[in-house]
């Protein structure tokens, strides 16, 4: 049954996420000195509300910041790379399955199966390094999206009253997630709830769609005659996980937020639907759940992409499937507990008692 939200204790930020930070920052070309002074600021800033975007203004001059929900300018950070310094991909080339010889079998892909298209499959190992993914299936224009610092990855639907937009990473976090914009409004959008919250497009929702993250050897064993996209025409080091050791930290990154309740590790994964949230420790366990007209199913075999040096290698972390009474697929997110507190403070928690 479902479990509403209660208040825990929050603590202060631990050292081996700024190491860990850190290190990304470095890797993806920003100078750490200018890190180091941005976290600095970060940490030390007041706990007193700030009713007014300040820098960031100057900073986003073309986005329109007296239209926001966000109630508290001190939610919002900077999380080292500059707007686009995290590069988003649009119009990516894919390949055959068969032809694909890089991914290790256990690696994590985001598939999209959309009803009369070949199936799609995004490496996480991609996403890693560029965090969103502009692409067009048939007459579908998508956004592919995975947060590292939240575990989030929903694939959205890129229009929005009437309008295709394409999105960039701004590089600015909220609860230790992406802060998504689109460069049509020069509008912000908050990635793990997919909804704009700074701009013109402040309160828009965007629709996400019914995909899911397993392994590469699932994907490939369903789909033989699939898509998977290929490696981009840039210089990172793909198939490394920049945030080895994340998900066994005791705290998320640059998160101030309490811990969620019920004695859930605010790093622990649950699967999001809508504003409920089921552990995925209690689905391995069960191994399926029936539960509020859904089917939630665990199967062994995907890797942690936040775990290992090398993604191929992460600790099993099973995949996640939801389908309806009638066997369809259902949007749903597999989240870290603390993103699914800091966002849906009145959720549900399923904890099975």
């Amino acid at each position: 049954m479902p479990v509403t939200r209660l208040h825990a204790s929050s603590q202060d930020l631990s050292r081996d996420h700024v190491m860990l930070r850190t290190n990304f920052s470095v890797n993806a070309f920003i100078h750490p000195a200018v890190f180091c002074i941005t976290l600095l600021g970060a940490m030390t800033a007041s706990s007193a509300a700030i009713t007014e975007p300040g820098q960031w203004r100057s900073e986003w001059q073309d986005t329109d910041f007296t239209r926001t929900t966000v109630p508290d300018w001190s939610e919002v950070i900077s999380g080292g790379p500059p707007k686009d310094g995290i590069p988003s991909l649009s119009d990516p080339a894919f390949i055959a399955v068969p032809q694909e010889t890089r991914l290790d079998d256990p690696e994590p892909v985001i598939a999209v199966e959309l009803e009369g298209h070949t199936p799609r499959a995004y490496p996480v190992r991609y996403l890693m390094w560029h965090e969103i993914v502009n692409d067009l299936i048939g007459t579908t224009p998508v956004a592919v999206t995975f947060c590292p610092l939240c575990n989030s990855g929903p694939t959205f639907d890129r229009r929005v009253g009437g309008r295709t937009l394409s999105f960039g990473v701004s590089g600015k976090l909220r609860n230790s997630d992406m802060i998504m914009y689109d460069r049509e409004t020069q509008s912000w959008w908050q990635q793990a709830v997919g909804t704009g919250i700074v701009g013109e497009m402040t309160g828009a929702e965007l629709t996400q769609l019914p995909t899911w993250m397993e392994s590469w050897a699932e994907f490939r064993n369903r789909n033989p005659q699939g898509l998977v996209m290929d490696e981009p025409a840039m210089r990172r080091d793909y198939g490394a996980n920049p945030y080895r050791g994340y998900d066994s930290a005791r705290r998320p990154f640059l998160y101030n937020g309490e811990d969620p309740p019920h004695g859930i590790s605010p790093l622990a994964r649950v699967v999001r639907v809508d504003d409920r949230a089921w552990p995925v420790e209690r689905v391995r366990q069960a191994g399926d759940l029936s539960e509020e007209g859904l089917l939630i199913t665990w199967t062994a075999g995907q890797a942690s992409a936040l775990d290992t040096a090398r993604i191929g290698e992460g600790r099993d972390v099973g995949t996640i499937r939801v389908r309806d009474t009638a066997g369809r697929d259902v949007p749903h997110d597999v989240m870290f507990a603390f993103a699914f507190d800091a966002f849906w403070p009145e959720g549900h928690w399923m904890i099975g008692r």
